[in-house]
């Protein structure tokens, strides 16, 4: 597995009753219990993790959560798996609930989520907040397509190709790294339900797009707003010049970073004809992140927020099915029993690393917390946060 994050990033661990805090570039998402220490995030190993067929474990969770009172918020993103967002004081996408952990002012933030969401929340809550994420290895496949070194020489590539012709445009699901060189370089944040207009006002600065790290997702906004594919290149970090030729760059309006979510990525035009097949009547929906050939099948597309409203609103009886992370999709369908919600595609398909939030990790930080000891702080360094913070209030000021 490619090794590929490399922030700055303040991790606080405790062993043996010692709790200790450096700054370093750490790799992650080298997973397993057995990886080897030289190649393995610090803190992902943890001491005292309890055993995951431990039947206390839902009692253990709420007596803590109990006793810590409203000294900790918890956070779950939507792709949580139940017996973890169950405790979740707040429900959401990556962005609604890192604005929330800093509207709270709760000193302690418990992220349920992945390693970038638990960095935007540490870059918008106050210094007198802690941001913990439960397992250090759970990760973002996407945000980890585009490291900093590789999108620091994109970037210095563009300038000698087309000199101050670009502005960088960077999706949430993104490292806090790729966060700051977006602030640094006048450009802005994005979520899945605002792209166009980031995209519109990037435009309005100067003639070109960098938008990264989700092709699908720049690519449709790009043809929702009237774009033609040839408008739009696939820069590969991995080869000489992003794969293209200089020709290529200046005449595009928008370079796609090559990178995709591993779970909608998934999602093929087959599945969408199948399920008409399957589901007489049936309505689909899916993310943005999906491919473009699967997006010009659906019946609605939209982000994770607006995926959950189609189906609370609509007309009971009313079939439904989803392109997006399972999780959401079972909860959908246990939540709004008077509706049919399937799957768009028959094979289950989780995000591996959101589900490393479970409840031994959920119970060990808590317990941590009742002793007064901080594990898996997630803290951004303050030049980082910085600049992260100025792309996001960018993105704010546009929409």
């Amino acid at each position: 597995m490619r090794v590929a994050r490399t922030a700055h990033i303040m991790v606080t661990e405790h062993r043996k009753g010692e709790m200790s805090t450096t700054q370093e570039h750490i790799p992650l998402l080298v997973l397993g219990p057995t990886a080897p220490p030289q190649r393995s995030e610090r803190g992902t190993l943890c001491d005292g993790l309890p055993p995951a067929a431990d039947p206390t474990l839902i009692d253990r969770v709420r007596a803590a959560k109990i006793a810590l009172g409203d000294r900790v918020t918890i956070l779950g993103h939507h792709y949580q798996k139940a017996e973890v967002i169950q405790f979740a004081d707040e429900r959401g996408d990556s962005y609604k609930l890192a604005r929330y952990a800093a509207e709270t002012g709760s000193p302690y933030v418990v992220f349920l989520g992945v390693h970038f969401m638990a960095e935007s929340a540490d870059i918008l809550t106050s210094d007198a907040q802690q941001v913990i994420l439960p397992d250090l290895a759970a990760g973002c496949s996407m945000a980890d397509m585009a490291d900093i070194a590789h999108v620091e020489e994109c970037w210095s590539l563009l300038q000698d190709v087309a000199p101050g012709a670009t502005t960088p445009i960077t999706y949430m699901n993104s490292s806090a790294d790729i966060k700051a060189l977006t602030g640094r370089e006048g450009g802005t944040i994005c979520t899945s339900s605002n792209a166009a207009g980031a995209l519109e006002w990037a435009f309005a600065q100067r003639e070109k797009v960098l938008f990264l790290p989700d092709q699908h997702l720049g690519f449709n906004t790009a043809m929702n707003m009237g774009l033609s594919p040839e408008d739009c290149v696939i820069w590969n970090p991995h080869k000489d010049l992003g794969g293209l030729d200089e020709d290529a760059i200046r005449g595009a309006k928008i370079i796609l970073w090559r990178g995709h979510c591993s779970v909608h990525q998934r999602f093929q035009p087959e599945h969408v004809h199948a399920v008409r097949e399957r589901v007489p009547g049936v309505r689909v929906i899916v993310h943005p992140e999906c491919r473009h050939d699967v997006v010009s099948l659906a019946d609605e597309v939209g982000s994770t927020e607006k995926i959950i409203r189609a189906i609370e609103d609509s007309e009971p009886g009313s079939k439904w099915a989803i392109g997006t992370e399972l999780n959401l999709v079972q909860r959908l369908a246990d939540e709004n029993p008077d509706k049919t919600v399937v799957f768009l595609d028959k094979t289950v398909c989780f995000c591996a690393t959101m589900n490393r939030i479970d409840l031994p990790h959920l119970t060990w930080a808590l317990e941590n917390l009742l002793e007064r000891r901080v594990v898996n702080r997630i803290e951004v360094d303050p030049d980082t946060a910085h600049w992260a913070r100025l792309a996001l209030q960018r993105m704010l000021e546009i929409n």
